[in-house]
C-alpha cells in the first residue's frame, strides 16, 4: 500500500538538508522496491537527471532567505512545505517520538493501551489458508508484502494470483485500518475496466489481511522505462498514456480518487512488449462526491500536486500526476527534482517544468501543450482526463471518449447563474476554438439527445446510471443531478449545452485565450452586454461594498457597459482578493 510515511530528523532544521530528512513519501507494498537511487545520492547518478542547473530548479528564493541577517541573531529557516506534512503523517501511520530511557511517558502508555483497543476485526474471510497456497515475494512496503500465490479449489483453482498481505501489527492507528477497509471496498466497488487490477477476495486471520487479486507478471511501468534508457518515443509514449487516462477517467467518474498515480503503480500483465497495463495499489484511494475537496496530504514527492500541498483538492491532482508521467515518458527526466523531499516540494510549488533542453525542442507542438495542460499549477486550468483523450496529440475519432463528471458540475453551475452570466458564457462558446468541439460533441453524444436534438435532467440522469458501479453509489455521484433539478422544466440544445459546458479557466490556458476572448466580447456586445451598476455587478459576483472601486474600473464610463476586461473578469467571477492584491 502506498503511504507517507517520516523519519526520526535529527538534525537541527535551519536548512533545507535539515528541514527534509524529516519526510520521505512513497513506497508501494504491491510492488518491488523502486530502482531508483537512494535520496543521498549525487544528482550524477540519477537514471532521470535534473532539467534544472546545479539539480535545484528555478525555484524563487525563500522571503526568509533574503531577510537582512542584521536585523536577527540568526537566519529563520525557510519556510517548509514539509513541515506541515509530519503532523498528518504521524497522525495516519501511528509514529512516536523516539522513546526516551526510564519510566514511559502517561501519554504514551495512553497511546499503547489506545493501539490494544483498536478492533482489527474486518469480517472477511477466515479460511485463506485452505484456498490458496502462498508462493514467492514479489514486493515488499510499509505495511506489508505482495506474494504470487495460486488457487487450492474453488473458482480460482490452480490460478496463479498475487495476494497483498498486510501486517494488522502495523496497523497502530485507527486511520490505518480505516485505509485497509478502504482499499477493499473501492476494489470491491470498482470493476468493468480492463486497465483496472482484478479484485478476487479479500481474507483476515489473527495477523494479516490477505487481499487477493490478478497476478500481472510484466513488471511495472518504471521498469520498462529504464530499460528503454529513461524514455519513449512519443507513438509509444500515446499508448502508455491512452490506458493511464482511460483507467483514470473511469474512476473519476466513479467518485474515486487514486492520490497515488506513478509508474511503479501501473503493471504489465506479461512480458510482451503490447502488453495492457493494470492499474493497482488504492491504499492511499478515497472515494469523492463532485463537489468534494480533500486535505489529508498523500501520495508520493514526485508526483504530488501542487494543491495537495495547500491541502486543498480534488480529481485534479491525480492528472498531475499523469502530466508528470507523460513528461518523463517523453524525455527521460522528471519535471520536478531536487536532493530532498522539501526540495522536490518547493520546486513542484514555484518551478516551472524545462521545455527547452533536448529532447524537447524536437518534440511536436502537441505534445509539449499536452504536457503543460496537465502540469499547469492552476488545478481549475487542468485538462480532465477525458478532455485529455480528445486532446489533438491523442485525438482518434474512432475511439469511443468516456463520459466525464465535470460536464455535470458545469451544467450545474450554469443552470444556477444569473441570466447576465448565463448570457455571458453563450457569448464565449461562439469563439470556441475547433479542437475544443469534438469533446463537447462526444459528451452530448453520450447524453444520447431526444429526436429533437434536446436534453433535459433525464437524459443526464440515465447518463449517469448507464456508467455506474457500486463505487458511485458509495461516492454519491449521483447526488450531482439533485442540484440540476431547473434542468427537469426545461430542454437544452447543443448550442446551448456548448454554453454551459465549457469552463473560462480551462479556456484561459490555452495559447490563443486572448483571440478567444476578444470574438467571444464582440458576441457578448451584440448580444448580451447591457448597463449594469456597480451594485449590481458586485450581486452578481456575491461581493460587498468594499468591492465597489476595483469593480468600477470592469464598466466602461461611456455607456456603463462591461468592457473586454470587464468581461473576462466577469466570466471567472473574480474575487476581490484576486482583483485587488495588497500593496507592497
Amino acid at each position: 500500500m502506498g503511504q507517507c510515511y517520516g523519519k526520526n530528523n535529527l538534525r537541527p532544521q535551519n536548512d533545507d538538508a535539515a528541514d527534509d530528512s524529516a519526510v520521505a513519501v512513497a513506497g508501494s507494498a504491491d510492488v518491488p522496491p523502486s530502482p531508483l537511487p537512494p535520496k543521498d545520492t549525487p544528482a550524477r547518478a540519477n537514471p532521470w537527471p535534473s532539467p534544472f542547473p546545479h539539480g535545484g530548479g528555478t525555484v524563487t528564493p525563500s522571503p526568509a532567505r533574503s531577510t537582512p541577517r542584521r536585523f536577527f541573531r540568526r537566519p529563520f529557516p525557510p519556510p517548509s512545505p514539509a513541515k506541515h506534512i509530519r503532523a498528518s503523517l504521524a497522525k495516519r501511520l501511528g509514529h512516536a517520538k523516539a522513546p526516551k530511557e526510564g519510566p514511559i511517558p502517561e501519554e504514551e502508555a495512553a497511546a499503547a493501551a489506545t493501539e490494544q483497543s483498536l478492533d482489527k476485526s474486518f469480517g472477511y474471510g477466515k479460511n485463506f489458508g485452505a484456498k490458496f497456497e502462498i508462493g514467492k515475494e514479489v514486493g515488499r512496503g510499509h505495511f506489508g508484502h505482495t506474494c504470487c500465490a495460486k488457487g487450492k479449489k474453488g473458482d480460482l483453482k490452480d490460478q496463479p494470483v498475487a495476494v497483498k498481505i498486510i501486517s494488522k501489527a502495523k496497523m497502530t492507528t485507527a486511520i490505518a485500518i480505516e485505509d485497509v477497509r478502504r482499499e477493499v471496498k473501492i476494489l470491491k466497488a470498482l470493476s468493468g475496466h480492463k486497465h483496472l487490477v482484478k479484485f478476487h477476495d479479500a481474507f483476515e486471520d489473527a495477523n494479516n489481511v490477505y487481499i487477493v487479486m490478478e497476478l500481472c507478471e510484466g513488471g511495472e511501468l518504471l521498469d520498462r522505462i529504464l530499460s528503454r534508457g529513461g524514455k519513449y518515443s512519443e507513438e509509444d509514449a500515446k499508448v502508455i498514456v491512452l490506458q493511464i487516462l482511460s483507467v483514470v477517467a473511469f474512476c473519476h467518474l466513479q467518485g474515486v480518487v487514486h492520490r497515488d498515480l506513478k509508474p511503479e503503480n501501473f503493471l504489465f500483465t506479461s512480458r510482451s512488449e503490447d502488453a495492457d497495463m493494470r492499474l493497482i495499489d488504492f491504499g492511499l484511494s478515497d472515494f469523492i462526491r463532485p463537489d468534494e475537496r480533500l486535505n489529508d496530504i498523500v501520495g508520493s514527492a514526485y508526483y504530488v500536486a501542487p494543491e495537495v500541498l495547500h491541502r486543498s483538492y480534488s480529481l485534479e491532482a491525480d492528472i498531475w500526476s499523469i502530466g508528470v508521467i507523460t513528461y518523463i515518458l517523453l524525455c527521460g527526466s522528471r519535471p520536478f527534482w531536487a536532493r530532498t523531499e522539501s526540495g522536490i516540494f518547493r520546486a513542484v510549488l514555484r518551478a516551472d517544468p524545462n521545455f527547452d533542453d533536448l529532447p524537447w525542442p524536437t518534440a511536436s507542438a502537441e505534445a509539449k501543450d499536452f504536457v503543460k495542460r496537465l502540469l499547469n499549477k492552476d488545478y481549475r486550468k487542468r485538462m480532465t482526463a477525458v478532455q485529455a483523450l480528445t486532446h489533438p496529440w491523442l485525438r482518434d475519432d474512432s475511439r469511443p471518449i468516456p463520459l466525464d463528471i465535470l460536464v455535470y458540475k458545469l451544467v450545474k453551475a450554469y443552470l444556477h447563474a444569473t441570466p447576465f452570466k448565463r448570457a455571458a458564457v453563450k457569448a464565449l462558446s461562439k469563439a470556441l476554438p475547433e479542437d475544443e468541439l469534438p469533446y463537447l460533441r462526444a459528451q452530448f453524444r453520450l447524453l444520447e439527445p431526444n429526436r429533437d436534438g434536446h436534453i433535459s435532467l433525464d437524459n443526464f440522469k440515465m447518463a449517469l446510471v448507464r456508467h455506474a458501479t457500486d463505487a458511485m453509489r458509495e461516492s454519491r455521484v449521483l447526488d450531482i443531478v439533485n442540484a440540476m433539478e431547473p434542468l427537469a422544466y426545461r430542454k437544452m440544445d447543443f448550442e446551448e449545452f456548448c454554453a454551459a459546458a465549457i469552463s473560462t479557466y480551462q479556456l484561459e490556458a490555452h495559447d490563443r485565450w486572448e483571440d478567444i476572448a476578444s470574438t467571444a466580447f464582440e458576441h457578448f456586445e451584440s448580444e448580451g452586454n447591457r448597463p449594469i451598476a456597480v451594485e449590481e455587478l458586485a450581486r452578481e459576483l456575491n461581493l460587498g461594498p468594499s468591492s465597489y472601486s476595483v469593480l468600477k474600473d470592469w464598466i466602461r464610463n461611456t455607456d456603463g457597459k462591461l468592457s473586454l476586461l470587464g468581461y473576462t473578469k466577469f466570466l471567472h467571477g473574480v474575487t476581490l482578493r484576486s482583483s485587488n492584491p495588497r500593496n507592497r
